[in-house]
């Protein structure tokens, strides 16, 4: 301020000036960085709330199940068939819906699996890549340990409470896929209703023989 000339209205807005572009100066800078600050910190949030999500429905698939049998089968269909052999001393037809489970279940496993080697941490890239490792050599394959790390990491991330050290979960494994119908069947209804679409046109028809027998006796009977 001592180097402030007043001693004339031209120095007086010579200094006003002066003053007001190095404040406007000033806030652009501080804009520019707050900007820049807000941008980098939308693009971490957008890179975690997508890596959670990721890592969530990698969790619902490796544990979604408490009971039954919840290790994952790695046998591919196309063993059991040039084995043939079916599950449990099944019949071929009724094991082949309990193979096609077992691969839809193995084949959503080994993508949660691959998502975890892309975005988990440390702990959880290394076991992931124990349980394909064990999937790729014909092993099944277990993911409890797996589950457990991220449901720890997964409430740490949203901030909450740590479950207690005394609180007894049974062991979770794979989401178990339902079964789906197979193609013959629907084919075998398809047919059932062409079959009927044919016999109510051969009934048509037959209703329109009818009707000429009955046009032309009336017509000889006139004659």
């Amino acid at each position: 301020m001592r180097n402030l000339d007043f001693s004339s209205w031209h120095a007086v807005l010579s200094t006003v000036v002066g003053l007001a572009l190095i404040t406007l100066i000033m806030v652009g800078v501080r804009l520019l960085a707050m900007h820049t600050v807000q941008k980098r910190r939308e693009r971490e949030n957008r890179q975690i709330n997508e890596r959670l999500r990721t890592l969530i429905a990698a969790y619902k698939t490796l544990g979604g199940s408490f009971t039954g049998n919840l290790a994952v089968d790695p046998t591919h269909l196309r063993d059991l068939r040039q084995a043939g052999v079916s599950a449990e001393g099944e019949s071929p037809d009724t094991a082949a819906p309990r193979s096609d489970r077992s691969r839809r279940m193995r084949d959503a496993v080994e993508a949660a699996l691959s998502d975890i080697i892309l975005l988990g941490t440390e702990e959880q890239v290394a076991l992931a890549a124990r349980a394909a490792t064990e999937l790729s050599q014909g092993r099944p394959t277990h993911t409890a340990e797996l589950v457990v790390s991220l449901r720890d990491f997964i409430r740490k991330v949203l901030d909450l409470e740590p479950v207690s050290p005394g609180l007894v979960i049974p062991r979770q494994g794979p989401t178990r896929v339902a079964g789906t119908r197979g193609k013959g069947d629907a084919k075998g209804e398809g047919g059932g209703k062409g079959g009927g679409g044919g016999m109510g046109g051969g009934m048509g028809g037959m209703g329109g023989h009818a009707s000429f027998d009955s046009d032309d006796h009336a017509h000889h009977g006139g004659a």
